[in-house]
């Protein structure tokens, strides 16, 4: 008898309105996540701090547990913290770094997670996947999907317009993501999931066609719904390949070759992918999302973001180093840095540097 369907791992619960944050208890209770009221709420001691203050009243009953920075010895601890005492669930409320550390503790004691995010600077508040720095740089970690996700718009609109801009950059990336995960079917017969791509791919498309700016509650409506989608569509994937191509390869080679220089996550994928569009021919597209990302005051060349040429070769030259066993545009075209310099230069005259 043929499969007629198949689960998907996603949130019970996606709010993303103004004044989310205020009815908290309220939504947990009514979804049956946590009646009790017994959670673990990990927050950062910057803004995280004035959260709490206003919170705490609402939720009585829940343990407040301070999250230093995004590493994997604080998520460790904040799972032993958390460990043996009976919560319903886990709570990340704040950036990426902090909802990271919760998945990561979450999955570690078999709780389930809900994340609050604060802002929108990656397509982390939904994706199976923690990002922690640790010992030999940044490793990304399998883990559920978070049962909840609620985005105030009213928090997110209290954030620093560059933490949202990122979130820009992260779903636009999606676009040249998907390209490289259809060009690893065509040239090395790589599976591609089309619910997945299609998700992805939908995500990417609704930001970079969207007319609104950081500042219309119809556009963060809009980019908060594509990084939740972008994380579905992991999840449905089972990797990163919808929201993870060559534009993350560079990334994570600004990362590692320049740990104290690089940019946002964000800023470095949207640049990522417009180039990889252009190295593949996609002209018009490549031109497309440098518009956009201008438009949203996000960087479109190296030196926007503080990079010599020769830099910004570099990182690509090592950019496939980063994913071993990833097929992208830079593995197939398996360019020298005379070529990478060449294609680079062709790339800004086309975008009007």
């Amino acid at each position: 008898m043929p499969v007629l369907t198949r689960l998907i791992p996603s949130p019970v619960v996606v709010d993303i309105t103004r004044g989310a944050m205020d009815d908290l208890a309220g939504l947990l209770a009514d979804q049956r996540i946590s009646a009790s009221g017994k959670l673990a709420i990990a927050v950062s001691g910057g803004s995280g701090q004035a959260l709490r203050e206003k919170l705490a009243p609402v939720l009585p009953d829940a343990d407040w547990f301070l999250v230093a920075d995004g590493t994997i010895d604080c998520a460790v601890k904040l799972a032993d913290d958390i460990k043996g005492k009976r919560y319903d669930a886990v709570v990340g409320l704040g950036g990426g770094k902090i909802i990271d550390v919760a998945k990561y503790a979450a999955a570690r004691v078999g709780l389930p997670m809900v994340a609050v995010a604060t802002n929108l600077s990656h397509d982390g508040i939904c994706s199976p996947i923690s990002t922690l720095d640790n010992d030999n740089g940044r490793g990304s970690y399998g883990v559920p999907t978070p049962i909840a996700i609620v985005v105030d718009l009213d928090v997110v609109r209290d954030a620093p317009d560059r933490f949202v801009r990122s979130g820009v950059g992260d779903a636009l990336s999606n676009i040249s993501a998907i390209a490289d995960w259809e060009l690893s079917h065509a040239i090395n017969g790589e599976p591609v999931d089309g619910l997945a791509a299609a998700m992805g791919r939908t995500a990417g498309e609704a930001v970079l066609r969207h007319p609104g700016t950081v500042g219309d509650d119809e556009f963060l409506t809009v980019l908060a719904e594509a990084l939740v989608l972008t994380g579905i569509a992991m999840s449905i994937s089972g990797d990163s390949r919808p929201s993870s191509g060559a534009c993350h390869e560079i990334s994570h080679a600004f990362d590692l070759i320049f740990p104290k220089r690089a940019a946002s996550h964000g800023e470095q994928v949207g640049m990522g992918a417009a180039f990889a569009m252009h190295l593949r021919g996609a002209h018009a597209q490549s031109q497309l999302i440098a518009e956009v990302l201008r438009r949203h005051g996000l960087p479109v060349l190296p030196a926007e973001i503080g990079f010599s040429l020769d830099e910004f070769v570099r990182a690509v030259d090592y950019a496939p180093q980063t994913r071993p066993g990833r097929f992208t545009i830079l593995e197939h075209l398996n360019l020298s840095p005379d070529q990478i310099k060449d294609a680079y230069v062709d790339y800004a005259k086309a975008i009007g540097s």
